[in-house]
């Protein structure tokens, strides 16, 4: 199959030698025509990659990859610019020696393919020396672009002193394109994660960061309005509510999103599957989440600064900018107070939610997965019903599987948040639709579980010595808080549960219908 730039994309095999246009063409036109350095950010499978590969081919002059798109009577195609292709997914860089490797590979390739021999032994020195050679042979300034800039730092996140060492020496690299500016048409960096300019990009300091630019939202991910237009042959049948609900939902400060490679891969295989999260292992992220003794249910009301949100290196990575960075959260909304932006995170879409949340249930039980798995079939069910009793037993065997060995080991179970953690997880992880932290007139509702029309309203206690049982269910009646889902099509239950951290699981379940 041909190479492909931006505007199209391809099934997986679904359909053989047919290809499939999503224009995104204007917005590179735009982009090229308003600046020079841009550096953009966006979760893994997103499109990057493409994007890059768009802007090379564009630069390179091969217009007969662009026929039937907005570039194609929109860009200067009697020019054509030597094009510095720069992407360390290459495989896992283990050093700095094996970052200097790859680079230097990279360098001489490009310097064979425009038929010049570079000399400078420093990798730097030779990055520059290959501009301007370029520069200088093709009579046209050259335009850089680099695909997955923080690879070889965010394969080595978990060993501090290398990730340093190799985020110093991608700095020596990346510090060449602006003291190379004479030479530079056009500059783009893109990745997973925005690393703050100062220990990165220090002498890059005109790179302009197009993240959150409105403008440009919806530069990577496919609208709506995109998937009805260029895959309309394809849709009969598509439940377009649920293909929402599971894969849009990404916000970068303008319309929202969907996942392209989930949707390229529900268009293929017509199931409805967690395809972007297997793609990727977040044992980093589960790890600082067990280190934080992290409330799982905060998730849905992470709340940053824009100087926290765009704060992440490798001596401090906050868990919640980490969860942002890698698309676990994305923008729910935004709040100005005093001249300052807050920005509100949520999950993204169902996917996302449940898959990191069945992730996040097997990491605070440490249960085997089929004992979780069975446990989870008994849990929706004694939900849909609803069967109080099975509801019970089947969050009793939820604790009662946690091996001892784990307790001992670590301290999780002495922190209030644990349980709450766990039956949070355990309903997030079945799809449903669960609201931590649910807000009413009288207060907060701990945890708020939705199935079908059935609303069930949940408060958590964790007994003192006096083991006075009661409190949850009283809580919730006290503070009414079943009045905001009362509703003649709402079958409304009031849930307490209580903890006894001795025993290590629920002591008291009280339910009661309103």
């Amino acid at each position: 199959m041909k190479k492909l730039p931006i505007g199209i994309q391809t099934f997986s095999e679904l359909i053989e030698d047919q290809h499939y246009y999503v224009d995104k063409t204007p917005l590179i036109a735009e982009l090229v025509a308003s600046g020079k350095y841009y550096f953009l950010a966006r979760p893994r499978r997103f499109g990057k990659s493409l994007l890059v590969s768009t802007l090379k081919s564009a630069f390179s002059g091969e217009q007969a990859l662009f026929n039937g798109l907005y570039l194609q009577d929109h860009w200067d195609w009697s020019v054509q610019y030597p094009v510095i292709h720069i992407s360390f997914g290459r495989g896992v860089v283990g050093s700095v020696d094996t970052l200097e490797q790859i680079f230097r590979a990279i360098l001489d390739e490009t310097a064979h393919y425009y038929g010049t021999v570079l000399e400078q032994q420093h990798v730097a020195n030779r990055f520059s020396e290959l501009i301007q050679k370029l520069r200088s042979k093709l009579g046209q300034r050259v335009v850089v672009l680099v695909d997955e800039y923080d690879k070889p730092i965010l394969d080595n996140i978990e060993k501090n002193d290398l990730a340093i060492e190799i985020r110093e020496g991608l700095r020596n690299i990346y510090s060449v394109i602006k003291d190379s500016d004479a030479h530079i048409k056009f500059a783009l960096l893109t990745g997973v994660s925005k690393f703050s300019k100062v220990s990165l990009f220090s002498g890059l300091n005109n790179l302009k960061d197009i993240s959150l630019d409105s403008r440009y939202a919806t530069l990577c991910g496919y609208t709506l309005a995109e998937i009805k237009a260029v895959f309309n042959g394809h849709l009969d049948g598509v439940d377009f509510a649920r293909l929402a609900e599971w894969y849009n939902g990404y916000n970068f400060l303008g319309e929202k999103v969907y996942n392209p490679f989930d949707v390229l891969l529900y268009l293929d295989q017509r199931v409805f599957k967690n395809y972007w999260f297997e793609t990727g292992s977040p044992s980093f992220l589960i790890k600082r989440i067990r280190e934080r003794q992290y409330l799982i249910p905060d998730f849905e009301n992470v709340v940053l600064d824009e100087a926290m949100l765009a704060s992440f290196d490798v001596n401090e990575i906050t868990l919640e900018n980490l969860l942002y960075q890698t698309g676990y959260l994305t923008i729910d909304r935004v709040e100005e107070l005093g001249g300052d932006r807050f920005y509100h995170l949520t999950y993204p879409n169902r996917e996302v939610k449940a898959s990191l949340n069945g992730f996040l249930l097997w990491d605070l039980t440490q249960t085997s997965p089929s004992t979780i798995s069975s446990n989870q079939i008994q849990l929706y069910k004694a939900l849909s019903q609803p069967d109080f009793t099975q509801l019970e037993q089947s969050l009793l065997r939820l604790f009662a599987a946690i091996p001892n060995d784990w307790y001992r080991k670590n301290q999780l179970a002495h922190y209030e948040g644990y349980y709450a953690s766990i039956i949070y997880s355990a309903f997030a992880a079945l799809g449903l639709t669960v609201i931590a932290e649910d807000v009413t007139n009288q207060g907060r509702i701990d945890l708020t579980v939705m199935l079908e029309n059935n609303v069930f309203i949940i408060e958590f206690k964790v007994l003192d010595e006096a083991k006075k049982p009661g409190l949850a269910l009283a809580q919730i009646k006290a503070k009414n808080y079943s009045q905001k889902y009362a509703s003649s099509d709402n079958s409304v239950y009031l849930i307490g549960i209580e903890f006894d951290k001795t025993q290590r699981n629920i002591e008291f379940f009280e339910w009661e219908r309103v």
